[in-house]
């Protein structure tokens, strides 16, 4: 039994010997890295453990400490001019109304929980389902560019720390909410960031502060649904969903905050639908509280701070430096006051912009005229159509840039319409043929305009337009379309984006968008710059071939604006007015000729200012004399030339990249050099990209030279003849030459005081005076519309028995002259030879056809007489029986419009 077992003992060892010498020895090595790799993963866990927790408390080290006095109390902000030192003004504390928890409703609570913070009851400070969010965000837009904040977070931000979006901020921001939560109740925490948050311009701080300025309500407990959704969707963009200012925004925004109270639960659907019928201006008070000196520019300040920073400048002892200009804005408020520029009534508006075009910085802001506290700023608020200030940015500028066009580029003005068919007219309804691009925007002329913008296509005109600070397309809400060439927008632009587009063309194309905050200091001593880069946005050859098109505008022969000229300023500019509609005209009676908006947006090299002049409401008024037309161009002038006082003017300068060239002013869809056929006024120098400069030389002239010989050459001039035949006792006249179109006026005078018309407009010919005066002069006078004029004159000798001398003429100063016959000044003239550009009695005379006095004469009467005393006998004769001379004496002064074709 033993040997037994031993055997079948070692079988099976033999068996299990045998599986494993089968088995596959990758196996081994496999289960082996395996246990490595989890023993690093751990190992590397555990360290990364250590590292990540060394690094938060690393990072969290030197944050504040969660100060009572700080969260509850507000520390002024100072807010300073350009030079660092004056102080404009303190913003502080006394704006604010402070309230308790249980004063506030729970209608009020809910609407901003659940606009800001759903779960603000669940969470410790920090939501990590909303981080989860925007950690995918940031990862595809870049760090910052989505938050998670919840209300604990964004108290802690007001409160503690500076702005930066940076890892370290974040991390203390995160600390410091999870230690304010354990320190505070969720209801007082609520009530801390209640009483903090910034509602809107004029300093307004705080639920209490703000229900008070919307709706005049003093008890919070009166606030509506509609009211309380109102206020808590304003935080998050207080200038843009202001109800007063920008009534649809504010509608869009106030309905988000319903839909979300009612998706959450905190109120019925029934409830947010009726709420939204409400209209969203319906129970805002009147605004009437006067601003102080310098608020319109503050309150600017106000909003660019809480937007780049969402500091709370009312609470957190900001030092903030800004770029208001003290004597600039100074100017501009009396302006607007009516202290320097007269305006037609009370209810006309305007809103102004003043830009350093090397910083982007805004010196001074024009906000509109009897303005109160936290009202409509003309200058950065209102959005209207631009109209024909927007041809540089959309239509010419993308031109140049991305097709090279030069300022002599020929455009055709004729009938047009946009790709859909629809007729387009210019201003003037009338059309000037080929013109230049400079021409074309000098006299902004709308079909050129919209063929400029066809041909760079919308795709890029809006990149280029977008380059420069505007929305358009998408970002603005509305489609891109060609109308947006003439400026037929249907939101608009500000002043303020004018203005920083414009100053770019100024700049060399290097473009910053306009701000008017540098820095600020935070309580703890961080410093934050907030200028903007520059960056480039369009080629140094557009910037200045546009420029100097704009110039165009403001200078003769065709500028729209030369009004604005300042001795000694190189100005360049664009006018631009929007019309109403048909059912404006209507609704608002207004006649024809009345307008919308009217703009002028202009820069040196050092400043741009845009303006903007106009109506708040259609109900308020309409502009319509010359004088209300003119003041967006007079407010300019005035503003230009009192900021450019003791600055150096300069002068916009050329960039190697264009060239000048003498160029044959535009007369076909080619540009070319002019030959030396080519008069000196149609010759004209205009910029190229260097390069792109013409070539050819034109024949235009040639030609026509070539074609006006070719014409003489062919063309008979007019003749004249007359004699004295002594068998028939006549003086044969005959005339002939020209061509078909020819039409003669022949007229007879005597030396006795005969005159005769032997034929009127009438074609070539001949005719006989029978029975003349016996030694009489008959002097005759042919003109023609198209042939020149010629003269002639006969003497009928006397009988036998009166004259038994020589019947023959008199031999030169045997005759005694006759006194009629005297000479005359005005026929001493016609002795010199020269050429009369005075028109015959018939018509404009044709200028490639001039008058010449020695032409068309008899045949002897060209020659001079070959002795003094030869009087009266000649065609070109110096004394008063002279046809010729005679012949001008009836011809009237040519007219200015005889003269030339278009003076």
């Amino acid at each position: 039994m033993s040997d037994n077992y031993r055997s079948r003992e070692e079988r099976r060892r033999a068996m299990n010997d045998n599986k494993q010498t089968n088995k596959p020895q990758g196996n081994k090595k496999k289960g082996g890295i395996f246990r490595k790799i989890v023993a690093a993963v751990f190992i590397l866990g555990i360290i990364g453990l250590i590292a990540g927790v060394g690094t938060f408390f690393a990072l969290i080290s030197d944050a504040p400490k969660v100060d009572d006095s700080v969260l509850k109390d507000s520390f002024s902000s100072k807010i300073y001019a350009n030079d660092g030192k004056t102080v404009l003004k303190e913003v502080g504390g006394e704006k604010r109304t402070y309230v308790q928890y249980n004063e506030i409703p729970q209608t009020v609570k809910n609407a901003f929980i659940a606009t800001e913070d759903v779960r603000f009851y669940k969470h410790h400070g920090i939501d990590f389902y909303r981080i989860g969010g925007a950690v995918v965000a940031n990862f595809k837009e870049g760090f910052g560019s989505e938050g998670a904040s919840t209300i604990t977070q964004q108290v802690v931000k007001n409160s503690f720390l500076s702005p930066e979006k940076t890892v370290k901020r974040k991390v203390q921001e995160m600390w410091l909410s999870y230690q304010l939560e354990r320190k505070y109740s969720k209801q007082q925490i609520l009530e801390m960031y209640l009483n903090k948050i910034y509602f809107s311009t004029g300093e307004v701080y705080g639920i209490a502060k703000a229900a008070e300025t919307f709706y005049g309500v003093t008890d919070l407990n009166d606030l509506t649904i509609d009211q309380a959704a109102m206020l808590a969707g304003l935080p998050k963009a207080p200038s843009t969903y202001n109800p007063y200012k920008n009534p649809e925004n504010a509608t869009k925004r106030r309905n988000t905050v319903l839909n979300l109270m009612a998706k959450n639960g905190f109120i019925t659907q029934a409830e947010a639908d009726k709420a939204k019928q409400v209209d969203v201006q319906a129970n805002l008070v009147e605004q009437n509280e006067k601003t102080s000196k310098y608020d319109v520019f503050i309150d600017q300040v106000i909003e660019e701070v809480q937007e780049k920073t969402d500091a709370n400048v009312s609470s957190s002892g900001l030092e903030i430096y800004t770029t208001l200009d003290v004597d600039a804005q100074d100017y501009v408020d009396q302006l607007m006051n009516n202290e320097i520029v007269t305006f037609p009534n009370d209810k006309f508006q305007a809103g102004l912009v003043v830009l350093n075009n090397e910083t982007g910085a805004v010196e001074a802001i024009g906000g509109g005229r009897n303005r109160v506290a936290g009202g409509l700023n003309f200058a950065t608020d209102i959005e209207r159509q631009p109209g024909s200030t927007i041809k540089p940015v959309l239509n010419y500028g993308p031109a140049v840039e991305y097709l090279k066009w030069s300022t002599a580029e020929p455009i055709k003005d004729e009938p047009h319409q946009y790709s859909n068919g629809t007729q387009i007219r210019n201003y003037s309804r009338n059309y000037k043929g080929w013109v230049s691009a400079r021409e074309a925007l000098g006299r902004s002329l709308n079909i050129p305009a919209l063929k400029a913008f066809q041909a760079v296509g919308a795709d890029k005109a809006q990149e280029f337009g977008e380059g420069l600070g505007l929305e358009l397309g998408e970002s603005s809400g509305e489609k891109f379309a060609e109308a947006f060439s003439i400026g037929g927008f249907t939101k608009g632009v500000t002043p303020m984006e004018l203005a920083g587009a414009y100053s770019a063309f100024a700049n060399e194309g290097m473009f910053t968008k306009p701000y008017t905050v540098t820095k600020v200091k935070f309580s703890d001593g961080t410093e934050l710059d907030l200028s903007p880069k520059p960056k480039r946005a369009m080629q140094d050859y557009t910037a200045f071939m546009v420029t100097d098109m704009m110039k165009s505008v403001v200078e003769a022969p065709y500028g729209t604006a030369r009004a604005v000229r300042v001795p000694g300023l190189d100005i360049a500019g664009k006018t631009g007015t929007s019309n109403f509609s048909a059912k404006e005209k209507a609704s608002f009676n207004i006649p024809e000729g009345g307008v919308k908006d009217v703009w002028f947006s202009g820069f040196t090299p050092k400043y741009t200012v845009s303006v903007w002049t106009g109506y708040e409401k259609n109900s308020d008024g309409y502009i319509y004399s010359e004088n209300e037309k003119a003041m967006a161009k007079n407010i300019f002038k005035q503003v230009i030339t009192h900021v450019s006082q003791g600055e150096e003017k300069g002068s916009f300068k050329q960039p190697d990249s264009v060239v000048k060239r003498a160029v044959e002013k535009v007369s076909s869809k080619d540009v070319k050099k002019p030959s030396g056929a080519t008069p000196k006024d149609s010759i004209t120098y205009e910029y190229f990209v260097r390069g792109t400069e013409p070539t050819k030389v034109s024949q235009v002239f040639v030609e026509k030279e070539k074609e006006k010989e070719e014409k003489e050459e062919k063309e008979e001039k007019a003749k004249l003849t007359a004699s004295f035949s002594e068998g028939s006792n006549a003086i044969n006249v005959n005339w002939s030459g020209g061509d078909d179109e020819t039409e003669f006026t022949v007229n007879m005078t005597s030396s006795d005081g005969a005159s005769q018309t032997l034929a009127d407009k009438g074609s070539a010919g001949s005719t006989s005076i029978p029975s003349p005066t016996p030694g009489a002069t008959y002097s005759f006078i042919l003109s023609t519309n198209n042939a020149g004029s010629a003269s002639a004159s006969v003497k009928v000798p006397q009988t036998a028995e009166e004259e038994p001398e020589d019947d023959s003429e008199s031999e030169p100063g045997d005759e005694e002259q006759n006194p009629d016959e005297g000479t005359r000044p005005e026929d001493e003239n016609e002795n010199d030879g020269e050429e009369t550009d005075q028109p015959d009695s018939e018509g404009p005379q044709n200028p490639d056809q001039g008058q010449q006095p020695d032409q068309g004469e008899t045949e002897n009467s060209s020659e001079p007489p070959s002795q003094p005393g030869n009087n009266g006998n000649n065609g070109n004769g110096n004394n008063g029986t002279n046809g010729n001379g005679q012949g001008n004496n009836q011809q009237p002064p040519a007219t200015p419009d005889q003269q030339t074709e278009n003076e």
